[in-house]
């Protein structure tokens, strides 16, 4: 099976330890999918840049094909200043408001074919990708997209530009009650997405597939670091659907369900013993 993350990359830089390391939602899916054992790619425009190198060099380590990834003369990669408390929680603390950051990549023919080879492609709101969406709505393959935790994200309009083109949606909702999950599920069903899955922190999670409501748990363990807990679930989980058999046209089974909760339960609490999204640290 083949699988793609398609937008961001940036480096994370822990400011209160003097690391950086290597991150994205769409390079985080990439490396994770690949430690699970999926054959995966990344697609994206890369900065200029020292930090550009240090990403890419992590991918090579880790082998996540980069083959079709561009470089944009002159430009920078983009940045996310954190500090890591004693709990490992992120807290930012700064962001990046340099010009000309990278990261955007409108999808050629060339592309379009490249992609139409994955099983499943995955891209987030912070890919900032959001005009090239539509062109993935005939690929062969499960289209996900992570919509994250910001109210931007999730304004009717918002909805509209990307539900009709995808397959899965990903929404962190901790701190939401149920009610109301169970409400943002059902309006993101309606507006053409097949199956829609919130993240809800310690309360654990919950999936809409059009006609039930599945649940499932939080690992609890002492995090080294939190960053790409998320991430790192959500990827688990539909890796685990996809080794279930799951495919555009076969549903995913209520076993199946369950089984990828536990197993990306497991993924991601794994994944917080680990500084950074993935390691590979370096000095700033």
């Amino acid at each position: 099976m083949k699988v793609i993350g398609y937008g961001d990359n940036v480096v994370d830089r822990y400011v209160n330890k003097n690391k950086m390391f290597p991150g994205g939602n769409c390079i985080n899916f990439a490396v994770y999918a690949k430690k699970i054992g999926m054959d995966a790619a990344y697609l994206g425009t890369f900065g200029d840049d020292v930090e550009a190198g240090r990403i890419q060099c992590a991918l090579k380590g880790f082998g996540v094909d980069i083959s079709m990834c561009e470089t944009e003369p002159g430009s920078v990669t983009e940045r996310c200043d954190v500090n890591i408390d004693e709990n490992g929680n992120r807290v930012f603390i700064q962001f990046d408001e340099r010009e000309e950051l990278h990261g955007i990549k409108e999808l050629q023919e060339k592309d379009l074919e490249y992609l139409k080879g994955f099983d499943l492609i995955h891209c987030s709101c912070y890919a900032e990708e959001e005009d090239q969406i539509p062109k993935l709505k005939d690929m062969p393959g499960i289209c996900a997209f992570d919509f994250s935790e910001e109210e931007e994200y999730r304004t009717g309009e918002y909805l509209d530009g990307i539900c009709p083109y995808i397959d899965f949606a990903l929404f962190s909702c901790e701190g939401m009650d149920e009610p109301a999950i169970k409400a943002l599920l059902t309006d993101v069903y309606g507006r053409g997405v097949n199956y829609v899955l919130a993240t809800m922190g310690p309360d654990g999670q919950m999936l809409y597939d059009g006609t039930d409501y599945y649940y499932g748990k939080a690992k609890y363990i002492d995090a080294i670091d939190t960053m790409g807990a998320g991430d790192s679930f959500f990827t688990a989980f539909l890796m685990s659907l996809l080794k279930s058999g799951w495919s555009k046209t076969m549903p995913a089974s209520r076993e199946a369900i369950q089984e990828a909760f536990t197993f990306a339960a497991g993924f991601a609490a794994d994944n917080c013993m680990v500084e950074g999204s993935f390691g590979c640290s370096s000095e700033l």
